[in-house]
């Protein structure tokens, strides 16, 4: 798949990640979540400041037993067992794929895939569900025994009985698909101690 080249490419900053063993352009208004809340060692969190979109960027084991061409849609499953949108109708893949090596800056992965699909989801447990379109990107890393996951949750339908409510009118400038790309392009590796 050929990435857009997203707009005011020279103006945006890249962002350490993992300690600055990665970095990568975050969309504007990303707010860090490990400065408000504790974040597992594997995962960097990003906020966004005025809606309810959030991203992702996860270190898991690599899945030798998974085909390249099936790993994304694995990892999206597991990540809809993680939000219990396993039931009938909870979840759906829309596309899965191949990103073009050489439009990406972390070249190492074996190879890398870009999932859309919808998941039904609550919020801390709550009863009210939200329909999230999930774009979900995938680095291939077998020689650190690595898969870098990269998750960009984008609400759809907040339910009216959610905590998200009250933040779901008020879309000041949303994340778009093409911030997520531009992310997934600028991804750089620049420790690979990282990976223990």
């Amino acid at each position: 798949m050929e990435l857009q080249s997203a707009g005011g490419g020279s103006d945006a900053q890249s962002h350490p990640l993992f300690g600055g063993a990665l970095s990568a352009v975050l969309p504007h208004s990303s707010t860090d979540i490990s400065e408000l809340r504790e974040i597992p060692d594997n995962q960097e969190v990003f906020a966004h400041a005025h809606t309810d979109q959030s991203l992702i960027v996860e270190l898991v084991e690599y899945q030798a037993q998974v085909a390249d061409q099936d790993a994304a849609r694995y990892h999206f499953e597991d990540i809809a067992g993680s939000n219990k949108a396993l039931e009938p109708g909870g979840f759906e893949v829309t596309s899965v794929v191949p990103l073009t090596k050489s439009e990406l800056s972390l070249s190492d992965c074996s190879s890398a895939w870009m999932l859309t699909g919808t998941q039904c989801v609550s919020k801390f447990n709550e009863e009210a569900r939200n329909t999230v379109t999930l774009h979900l990107g995938l680095f291939r890393l077998p020689q650190f025994s690595t898969d870098v996951l990269i998750t960009f949750n984008d609400p759809q339908s907040i339910s009216p009985n959610s905590s998200s409510a009250a933040s779901a009118g008020t879309h000041r400038e949303p994340w778009t698909v093409q911030d997520f790309q531009r992310l997934l392009q600028t991804l750089t590796l620049h420790n690979p101690g990282l990976f223990g």
